[in-house]
This record gives C-alpha cells, structure tokens and sequence, in this order.
C-alpha cells in the first residue's frame, strides 16, 4: 500500500476511504444528541419492565404459599421456562424485538454508522495509544483520521514510515544547505485532489515528455494552450479540451504562465530568440518556464533575455520516461523566480510526483545534467554486462534474474534489459537524447577541471551506437554498440 509507485485510482480509493470516514465522523455526532435520548428512554422502559416483573413474582409466591427466597424463585423459574419447548425467555424475547442485532447495524443506519473492530479497539487502548504518529516532512499533518491511522499500524511493522507514505499530501518543506535552498512537493496528481491553478497556462513542446505532461495538466482541469512545430500533433489535445496557439509569441501574450519542453540547447534558444518566438510575446508580469534539459550557460542567457523584457522566468528540467511522464509521475529540477515556482505549483503536482527547488537559475540544468549523466553511464554498463554474458556462453536472462534478486535490483533496469531480450527498442528516452545530456556533462566537468571517466567511456559508446542508426530508439539500443 505504500510504495509510491501505485496507480492513479489506487490513490483515489484510499482518498475516498478517509472521505467516507470523515463524514461519517460528523453524522455520529450530528446523531449522538438522539441516540442519547433514545438509550435514556430504552433504560427507563426496562426499569418500569423490571419493576411490573417484581410485582408479579412477589404475587405469585404470597398465592402459592411458599417462604422461598427471590433469587431461588427466580432460577427455579428461568430453569421452568428455559425447559418449556416452544417458549422463549424474557431475555430471548427482548432481543427478538430489539432493532438492533448483534453485530449489524439496523437499516436504517448503515450509512450513520461505521463499527469498530475489536482489533481496532484493542489497538486503540493499547500501548499504541500513546504512540505520537510523526508528522510528514516540514509540517504536521491536520484532520488525519485516527481510526485510519490506527488500522494501518496495525498492519504493519514501521507505522511512521506506513503514515507517511499513505498520508502525506502536497506541501512544501524547505531545508536549507548553505545557500541553496531545497523544497520538495509531494504530488497529490495520483489521487486526483488538486485544485487547479485559475492561471492561463501555455505549452510549447509536445513531444515524449511534453505530450504527458500537457495531457495531466488537461486531466487535472487546467486551462491549457498549446503549440508545437509540427502542429498535427496538437489535435489530440484540442479534442481533450486544449486550445490552439499559432505562433509562440501568440501563445505566451495570451497566458499567464507558459512552459516550454523541448530537445536540446539550440531548440530552446531558437524558440526564444527565433521569428514569432517567446520573446516578442513576453511583456512585464508574463512568466516562462523552460523544462528543457539543457546547460547552465544556455538557460542563463534565457534567463537574462526574458528578465530584460519585464518577464518572470523558472528553469524546471524533468528526470524520467515518456511512461513516467504518462503517468505524472515526473521529477521536476526548478531553479531561479522562487515566487513563480510558487505559482506553478498545481502544474508541478499534475506531472510530478516530487519538485526540487535548487535555488538560483542554472543550478537545476547543472543538477538534471548529473542525473542523466549516471543513468546513461549505468545504461552503457548493463549493455556491456549482456553481451559480455552472450560471448562467453552464460544466459542473459539468468544474468538479469539474478541483478533482479540483488542489490542492483530496479524497474529501470529490468525494463532495459528486457528491452534488450526481446529486441524491442521503441522509444522511452531517445538514444540521442541521452548522448546529448551525457555531452553537456562532460563539458560542465570540464567547466570545473573535474574528471568524469566514465561518462567519457559511455558517450563514446552511445556515439558508436548513433552511427549505427539508433539515435531516434530507445536509450537501451545502446546495446547494439557492442554487437557490430
């Protein structure tokens, strides 16, 4: 139940669970006033029954004569009639007219009522009762419902780790780290409880990453107008409820705040500074949010130049996969206008799943670069391992059951290497792509005169493998560097 991998309705189910909860919380208590009244008046008619009943047993022995005591009376007399086929004793008669049966709730009100397991009581009054649940990261958690959280500690072993996981909602938490400060948002995209931003939002890019994105801002019931170069690709969106926008600049005067997803330096810099570009749009109190992977120098001067024009700007480059992307669950890098960040945060809980805030512009390209630097490296090593195993005779499948049972053990790996196995290399993150990123690494390590060996060794590799015709599959095609 805690693995933050779990799907969109999942999220949505849990959500309701607790929704149902709180409000049947507040129709008990709305009832108590009656269910007071009713048990004070249940009690008086038992004590009037229990009255009539003395009477007439008080009679029953002055008839018969006998000086027995009550109480033997009384048992001689529930032995009689207990004895007696086909009656029912005072008690069995109670029940049967009572409304109330034991362990159901009466029609009426199943909806009022939710009972209460004798786990969840033991659980309750227990040891745990004092157990004081941690709050999620940067701020105590508010309106939680205790019957929920005590349930889940009862299955399982680390309760703060089960709370948080299951119950952490969108917020911001700030540490700070020398100069830099770091914020994380908590997507609450996956259970669908985002309260869209009133802003006019535009987006430049609809391509592997960008078609996700744009489609979970639309979900979530953002206004949303789009444009990319090859404008077919836009009509699937305008069927989902997005508008069309004809040039950049168009689309960036008439929003609010525009993102912009493209493939590489020259690519952000052109839809900037180029005819009908970004710039000619940008005018004071309009905001530009580059969420391209691109180099710190380049997305300083795109910075400076949409700053100069009265422009807010953010840099706010995303880790993962056009599946992750698909799903919102994106990583999203931001770094630069702290205020804008702010302002896009219904946008980064819809394609993400977690934001960073690293400060100021230039420090998230520089932290993306890093990110995909190890992942190509780590790509280019996995390639290397499967054909090693294949020219020395030894199972590339056994081989990837047994990383699957270590320490290495991960859903990025297991799906390239799956890639691999079945020769499929349909894109998930473009093999040029990747190149790219581990390029821009290298010159940012030489930028600071710091060695970066390996990811020299595997931009070699993927350079092989794009002269083989691989750069528009997927990042695992690098594998077939190895094989010619």
């Amino acid at each position: 139940m805690i693995k933050i991998n779990k799907g969109k309705r999942f999220q949505q189910a849990v959500d309701a669970v607790e929704e149902f909860l709180r409000k049947a919380k507040g129709k008990d208590q709305a009832s108590s006033h009656n269910s007071t009244e009713e048990k004070n008046r249940r009690n008086s008619s038992e004590e009037r029954g229990k009255q009539s009943a003395g009477e007439e047993k008080r009679k029953a022995v002055l008839s018969e004569g006998k000086l027995k005591k009550a109480t033997g009376e009384g048992k001689k007399r529930v032995s009689s009639v207990s004895s007696d086929r086909g009656s029912k004793s005072p008690l069995k008669r109670a029940q049967d007219q009572s409304p109330r049966k034991r362990g159901r709730p009466p029609k009426d009100e199943k909806d009022l009522t939710i009972p209460e397991s004798s786990t969840v009581k033991k659980v309750m009054t227990g040891t745990v009762a004092g157990f004081k649940w941690p709050p999620s990261v940067g701020e105590p958690v508010k309106d939680s419902d205790p019957h929920f959280h005590h349930f889940l500690l009862s299955q399982t072993e680390k309760p703060a780790v089960c709370y948080q996981a299951i119950t952490k909602k969108l917020k911001v938490c700030e540490e700070e780290t020398g100069s830099t400060s770091i914020q994380a948002a908590d997507s609450t995209a996956v259970n669908g409880s985002i309260t869209p931003t009133d802003k006019k939002i535009g987006f430049l890019g609809l391509g592997l990453m960008g078609s996700g994105i744009v489609s979970n801002l639309l979900k979530m019931g953002h206004t949303v107008t789009v444009w990319n170069r090859t404008a077919e690709k836009c009509d699937l969106f305008i069927q989902e409820g997005a508008r069309l926008g004809r040039t950049p600049a168009e689309v960036v005067s008439t929003c609010d705040i525009t993102f912009a997803c493209v493939s590489d330096p020259k690519a952000a810099k052109d839809l900037v500074l180029g005819p009908s570009g970004v710039l000619q749009g940008i005018r004071p109190g309009k905001c530009y949010v580059d969420m391209s992977t691109v180099d710190a120098d380049t997305v300083t001067e795109l910075a400076q130049v949409i700053v100069s024009r009265g422009g807010r700007f953010l840099e706010a480059p995303v880790s993962g996969n056009q599946q992750l992307s698909n799903d919102g669950m994106l990583v999203i890098l931001a770094a630069g206008d702290r205020g804008l960040y702010e302002d896009c945060s219904s946008c980064f809980q819809a394609m993400g799943k977690t934001s960073f805030f690293l400060g100021e512009v230039g420090n998230a390209a520089k932290m993306m670069l890093i990110v995909n630097m190890v992942q190509g490296s780590f790509m280019a090593t996995i390639a290397e391992g499967l054909t090693l195993a294949q020219v020395t005779g030894q199972s590339q499948q056994t081989l990837l059951d047994i990383l699957n049972q270590g320490q290495l053990a991960s859903i990025f790996l297991d799906q390239k290497c799956q890639n691999i196995l079945q020769g499929n290399f349909k894109p998930d993150f473009y093999l040029k792509y990747i190149q790219k990123d581990l390029r821009l690494a290298i010159a940012l390590g030489d930028s600071v005169n710091h060695p970066t060996p390996m990811a020299a060794a595997a931009n070699e590799v993927y350079k092989r493998a794009k002269a083989l015709d691989q750069s528009d599959n997927d990042m695992s095609a690098v594998y077939r560097a190895y094989i010619h």
